[in-house]
């Protein structure tokens, strides 16, 4: 792809502020998929009092061709049994509005690894009653008994990405299933009809907007309520490549037809990832 478009420059605020803050992470063996996936908005989220830590460490068991999270080369470090009271410990320091627990996804773990989202839910419920928790999590592979037990945690958001639009999976998600993760959505509803569930995509893979507005009636068929939209920028030369830079307008255009289609609320603009406002979600808990 040609040079970046000037509606791709990264807001720098607070930036002094989140430096700060990491090095207090990381202080408590804590990991931030700001840094890992080399988010382009590490500047900002804190100032806002949102965090986005990543539990489960920082290598990941699959091989999506999108992402700058480390890939597994072997056997992978155990849970880190501290992780979930640190986190807390980290929440209630840092007197958060809005926590975000995302994961590498841990397929060599029996249950995926939701056992450590439940810990650290209840944890982070224990130590700050009012702030509320998001969880982003992997596929689970289709164990949903695994994913009843996060449910039951009471989180206040699940998020589950879809990512891209189905044709592209083989290629940029390859041990993933479209179908599969659309059942992860539809089975939160089912273990409890109250729970708001959100997802996210990338555009500038190569999909077009007819597939972009099909999978978001995709998400609408499984009564997902939140969607956030971003331009994907590939992490190095050996990812997958930048087909399109998407046009602000177009962001907009998606927007508009996401909330036509009865989102209660979406993101979308070229900097937009899964976490960016996430705390506006806010408006729509009973905290």
């Amino acid at each position: 792809m040609d040079k970046k478009p000037t509606w791709l420059k990264a807001n720098r605020l607070g930036s002094k502020k989140a430096s700060e803050i990491n090095a207090y992470l990381r202080s408590l063996n804590l990991h931030t998929v700001c840094e890992s996936a080399k988010c382009p908005n590490r500047g900002e989220c804190f100032d806002r009092g949102t965090a986005t830590v990543m539990i489960l460490g920082e290598v990941c068991t699959r091989n999506c061709r999108f992402c700058a999270v480390e890939k597994s080369k072997g056997t992978l470090l155990p849970a880190d049994p501290n992780e979930p009271e640190n986190i807390a410990e980290m929440a209630q320091k840092l007197q958060l509005k809005h926590l975000v627990i995302t994961t590498v996804t841990r397929d060599d773990l029996s249950d995926g690894g939701a056992g450590q989202f439940v810990k650290t839910i209840n944890y982070v419920h224990k130590k700050c009653e009012t702030v509320s928790i998001e969880v982003l999590i992997s596929d689970l592979e289709g164990d949903w008994n695994s994913l009843r037990s996060i449910v039951e945690a009471k989180p206040d958001i699940v998020n589950h990405n879809l990512e891209t639009v189905p044709r592209l999976y083989p290629d940029v998600r390859p041990m993933a299933v479209y179908e599969r993760s659309l059942d992860l959505l539809r089975q939160v509803k089912l273990f409890d009809p109250s729970m708001i569930t959100k997802s996210g995509i990338m555009v500038g893979l190569g999909e077009t907007e007819e597939e972009v507005i099909e999978l978001m009636k995709d998400l609408r068929g499984v009564d997902c309520n939140i969607l956030t939209i971003g331009q994907y920028l590939s992490p190095s030369a050996e990812h997958h490549p930048v087909v399109e830079y998407i046009h602000p307008d177009l962001f907009n255009r998606y927007r508009d037809i996401g909330e036509e289609l009865g989102f209660i609320f979406v993101e979308s603009g070229p900097l937009v990832r899964s976490s960016y406002h996430a705390e506006k979600a806010r408006d729509f808990i009973k905290i």
